[in-house]
């Protein structure tokens, strides 16, 4: 039988790595923080990073891959992985990787990734393919991992038009989607290739500036001042889902898996999350596919209220990452998770 102990957890130094690292840690493993130089208090303070390698940019990873595959490092990827190094340049990484590398390109596609969620049999928001079309309120959203940077609101081409100026993308590099009204909520998935069984992990919404703060100012303020909405995420709220919804978040999740699995061969498994609005009627409309730990699961590095009803001991996703690799590893089914 192989040893979990010849492996290593490795990850960049960012979004999701405390939890990683320390989810790793709990399973019995060494672990590597690659972190941008100056910025490795976290990872020492919290004792999380039993090495930690340093560059000036995290672009630079293929300068020091070598040394994550002499020590036989198993890289976790997050959304600070995706967004610095790129989607299209993860498919040329030669250290261990888990999950899937091939789904990579259907998320970060927005018409791959509706094509998929459609074929998922999901709700999802009316999506415009010209500013002329707007007639409606919607959310302009810029492609790549960016934390809602960016992101703003219009009524009317002519409202399009004229926020987009203060951008210099492309319209080409942009999703005009349907505003829904109702309760932002991200739901967090594991799906395990060795059992072939979901897991719900938890649930959170995104605390964002200034939408979420802009409440405390009057309209009028907000009127006189020209206050506009942003939308980038500061932080995570955990939020517990009414019992009567969760036959659907497990329906949706596994419709999702099954859709994914006709896309490459070894389809989305690991964690994922999917991000929408629940409106009025219980309706849930998702927006968008994260085929990665998000860092929504931060607040549940000790578990969430839905691990616990699972396991007897504090389960984070990053445990739960580190879990199936070591049960991969142990039962000689490593190459089921690696992409």
């Amino acid at each position: 039988m192989a040893n979990y102990k010849d492996y290593k957890i490795a990850t960049l130094g960012s979004h999701t790595a405390l939890q990683i690292l320390k989810g790793a840690k709990d399973e019995g493993f060494e672990t590597i923080a690659i972190c941008k130089r100056g910025n490795t208090k976290p990872y020492e303070s919290y004792k999380v990073a039993d090495k930690i390698i340093e560059v000036d940019d995290f672009k630079e990873y293929f300068q020091i891959e070598q040394q994550l595959i002499d020590e036989k490092a198993i890289i976790i990827p997050h959304g600070s992985f995706v967004a610095y190094i790129g989607a299209e340049e993860v498919q040329n990484v030669k250290a261990m990787h888990y999950g899937s590398k091939g789904i990579l390109e259907w998320e970060s596609d927005r018409s791959k990734e509706r094509k998929w969620l459609l074929d998922a049999d999901l709700k999802l928001p009316k999506v415009f393919d010209s500013p002329e079309d707007i007639d409606r309120p919607v959310i302009i959203k810029f492609h790549g991992a960016k934390g809602g940077q960016g992101y703003f609101l219009a009524n009317s081409p002519e409202e399009f038009h004229e926020r987009f100026k203060e951008f210099p993308e492309t319209e080409d590099q942009i999703a005009i989607q349907e505003y829904i009204v109702g309760v932002p909520v991200y739901s967090h998935y594991f799906f395990s290739p060795l059992t072939d069984e979901l897991e719900v992990m938890g649930f959170d919404k995104r605390y964002e500036s200034n939408a979420d703060s802009i409440g405390r100012i009057a309209a009028k303020d907000q009127v006189d001042v020209g206050i506009r909405t942003t939308y980038t995420i500061t932080g995570n709220v955990p939020i517990v889902l009414r019992e009567s919804i969760l036959p659907k978040i497990f329906e949706m999740g596994e419709n999702v898996v099954k859709a994914s699995q006709k896309l490459t061969d070894k389809g989305l498994y690991g964690p994922f999350c999917l991000e929408g609005i629940i409106d009025p009627n219980l309706d849930y409309f998702v927006f968008e596919i994260s085929a990665r730990i998000v860092a929504g699961t931060n607040p549940y590095i000790n578990g969430s209220p839905y691990t616990r009803l699972r396991y007897d001991e504090p389960m984070s996703t990053g445990r739960r990452i580190a879990r199936e690799i070591k049960t991969a590893i142990e039962s000689d089914q490593l190459d089921k998770i690696l992409g």
